[in-house]
């Protein structure tokens, strides 16, 4: 029986044996695929100049897919498909938690919306000495990063006044996506007393969002979302964060870099301002799909001209020729253009550019808007002669809650961190000595430019009084020539964000210079006016 049984057992299993293979051989067919590893050595296979980044840095463990979507579309449609890039800061602070933090974190010591074209501000006379420009509608003092947006949408002479916190006043330290803290009042609204003065190339600075739709120098180009032309509410409404990790740090690799475009474009004709004794720079400059877009990449941290990128006098909007008059529009490559030169230096460049910004209400004379030349200002310094670089000052090492140095991204006012800042370099000093030094450059400085700014005004209301005697053309040119040189001098000081701390031989210098050149003016003026008011 039991062997009988066995038999049958056998014959049943058999059967299902049978029945079961080619099942099992259908089975083996459809087993999914591996997936793909995207480890890097995937891409490759194209992107050549990303191996030479990522292979053997910190990030070259990392897969692609920690800051790219929809590679194996990108794959299988051989290219056409662009994978979608995340370039928010958020991405990079899931590993660098201290630096993420401490870049969002608000100081409160940098006040909001404040003008400097107030009595207390460092350009009491503004309203009078820039009229007609934009500026004069509202000039803010910078307050951090983390509102690098923000602040330049709300500010009145960027949109008419259309973009508005949600909130209202209860959102002014919110940090965080842009059109979550903003709403969009509409085409038709406009505030009194406001300007429409946004442009696209301006926007560049403040977030790192069009860095794969903007193409070198913001030419036109049909891969490219925008451009200098762009209308400037359309470009605003796609910019969702401030400037980002990647603006400073290659992600392939986490070299240091730069990315805006015209400051590559300087260094890589040969300007001297980041050279060593060399006279060289060890930047690099790679481009991509053939030179649509370029970054510059760096063996060692030099954080001037990383800063570089933002602060530093630069051209960004409309603007005019020193010849003829003809207006220059946004299509010129005038309008995306960074001098790299020191303030005695500018207003000659300008005129070899022949550019300037707008004519002067009451003189008309042909005035270059200045915007804030921090890196040229510290060029040559007795800081930067020694050596010391804006992270040194602006980013130092701080201890987190478990005791681990990391370097804050908060970027710091010195004079409120002055323990952080300074005393590293000056271990004999003092906190009160310190900020006792600091007060006295900046004291000296702020009456040189209350100087400057009175002379200057002293020449506007000269040079109405010469016009109203019928003054000759010859001498009101050449009083208006004066008025070009001593604005550059005065204004290079207001939309500098030191008080001439950063180099207060070179602000003592170039402030009298002002003051010289003005006075010569107002002269020349009373003298035609004496002459034209002298009884026969």
């Amino acid at each position: 029986m039991w062997k009988k049984n066995l038999v049958v057992l056998a014959a049943i299993g058999g059967a299902m044996l049978a029945i079961a293979l080619p099942t099992s051989s259908t089975a083996a067919k459809a087993k999914p695929a591996a997936k793909t590893k995207w480890d890097g050595k995937t891409c490759y296979t194209c992107h050549d100049d990303i191996k030479a980044l990522k292979e053997g840095t910190k990030h070259a463990k990392l897969g692609c897919d920690v800051c790219h979507d929809e590679l194996k579309k990108h794959l299988d449609s051989g290219g056409e498909v662009k994978p979608v890039t995340r370039i928010d800061q958020t991405v990079c602070g899931k590993c660098h938690k201290d630096q993420f933090e401490s870049f969002y974190k608000v100081d409160y010591e940098g006040q909001a919306r404040k003008e400097k074209g107030v009595p207390t501000g460092r350009s009491p006379m503004m309203d009078k000495l820039l009229a007609p420009y934009g500026f004069t509608y509202e000039h803010n003092e910078p307050r951090g990063h983390a509102f690098m947006v923000t602040d330049q949408f709300v500010v009145d002479r960027f949109a008419g006044g259309r973009f508005q916190y949600k909130k209202r006043w209860w959102d002014v330290d919110a940090v965080g996506k842009t059109w979550n803290i903003l709403e969009d009042k509409g085409p038709d609204f406009k505030m009194g007393e406001t300007a429409k003065a946004g442009n696209p190339t301006c926007i560049q600075c403040k977030t790192s969002d069009h860095i794969l739709k903007w193409k070198f120098l913001g030419d036109k180009d049909p891969r490219a979302k925008w451009d200098r032309t762009s209308d400037i509410i359309a470009v605003a409404k796609d910019t969702n964060n401030i400037m980002g990790c990647i603006h400073c740090h290659d992600p392939h690799g986490a070299q240091p870099r730069i990315v805006r475009d015209e400051l590559i474009n300087e260094i890589d004709k040969g300007a001297k301002m980041f050279s060593g004794k060399d006279g060289k720079t060890d930047l690099k400059v790679i481009s991509f799909r053939e030179g649509f877009r370029k970054i510059g990449v760096m063996q060692k941290v030099d954080s001037r001209m990383m800063c570089a990128q933002c602060h530093v006098e630069y051209a960004c909007g409309k603007g005019f020729e020193f010849n003829s008059g003809k207006g220059i529009g946004y299509d010129d490559q005038r309008t995306n253009h960074m001098p790299l030169k020191q303030v005695n230096d500018l207003l000659t460049h300008y005129k070899r550019l022949n550019f300037y910004d707008f004519k002067h209400a009451v003189t008309g004379a042909r005035l270059v808007k200045l915007q804030h030349p921090e890196a040229e200002t510290y060029s040559g310094s007795v800081h930067d002669r020694n050596g010391i670089k804006c992270d040194d000052c602006h980013m130092p090492r701080m201890k987190d809650k478990r005791g681990k140095l990391f370097t804050s991204h908060m970027v710091i006012k010195p004079r409120n961190h002055v323990k952080e800042a300074c005393l590293r370099c000056h271990p004999d000093s003092t906190v009160e000595k310190k900020l006792y030094q600091i007060d006295a450059i900046q004291n000296y400085i702020k009456g040189k430019m209350r100087k400057s700014e009175y002379w200057l005004g002293q020449l506007i209301d000269t040079y109405a009084e010469a016009k109203r005697f019928g003054v000759d053309e010859t001498t009101l040119a050449k009083a208006r020539e004066k008025h070009e040189e001593a604005h550059v001098l005065w204004e290079w000081w207001t939309a500098e964000n030191s008080d001439g701390f950063h180099n207060p031989d070179l602000a003592r210098d170039s402030l009298a210079a002002s003051i010289t050149a003005s006075k010569e003016a107002v002269a020349l003026l009373n003298k035609a006016i004496e002459e034209k008011t002298k009884k026969p």
